[in-house]
C-alpha cells in the first residue's frame, strides 16, 4: 500500500500553511485503497453475518461436519466477535492512529471497525471509528 504523504492545509483566513497546520491526509491514491479495503471488510463481514453465521441451515451442516469456507469462517469467526477481538483492535488501531498518524494502523483500524461493527461488537468499534474520524483533525507529526 503507497505512503500517505500528510498534506499540508492552508488556513482558511491567511491563505498560508504553517508548521502547526499539517493534518494527517492520505495520499489520493492511498485514499483509494481505504476507500476499496472499507467496502471490502464492511461486505465480506455482512455475507458471513448474514449467510453464514445467522443461517439455521448453515449452521447445522457445519455442525454436522461439512467441510467447506463458509464453516470454516464460521467456525474461526464465532469465537472472535464472542471475545470482541475486532472491537478491541480497532480500538487499539485507532489510539495508536490517534497518538501516531499511520496509513497502514489506519488501515487495520477501518477494517477491524468495519468488520467488528457488523459482527456484533458495535460499541468498541463505533468508539474507533469516532477516533479514526476525528484522526483527519489531529496535526500530523513532523516528517523524520
Amino acid at each position: 500500500m503507497p505512503d500517505a504523504a500528510p498534506a499540508v492545509e492552508q488556513d482558511a483566513e491567511s491563505g498560508r500553511g504553517g508548521p502547526g497546520d499539517r493534518r494527517f491526509m492520505p495520499s489520493p491514491v492511498a485514499l483509494n485503497w481505504l476507500i476499496a479495503l472499507g467496502f471490502v471488510s464492511l461486505l465480506y463481514a455482512m455475507y458471513v453475518r448474514y449467510l453464514v453465521i445467522e443461517q439455521s441451515s448453515v449452521g447445522l451442516a457445519c455442525d454436522t461436519g461439512l467441510k467447506s469456507w463458509a464453516c470454516l469462517s464460521r467456525a474461526v469467526l464465532s469465537p472472535l466477535f464472542d471475545h470482541e477481538v475486532f472491537g478491541w483492535t480497532a480500538l487499539g488501531a485507532a489510539t495508536l492512529v490517534l497518538i501516531r498518524p499511520s496509513l497502514p494502523l489506519f488501515a487495520i483500524g477501518l477494517a477491524a471497525s468495519a468488520i467488528g461493527i457488523v459482527l456484533y461488537n458495535a460499541a468498541l468499534s463505533g468508539l474507533a471509528a469516532a477516533l479514526l474520524i476525528l484522526c483527519f483533525a489531529r496535526p500530523a507529526g513532523e516528517p523524520e
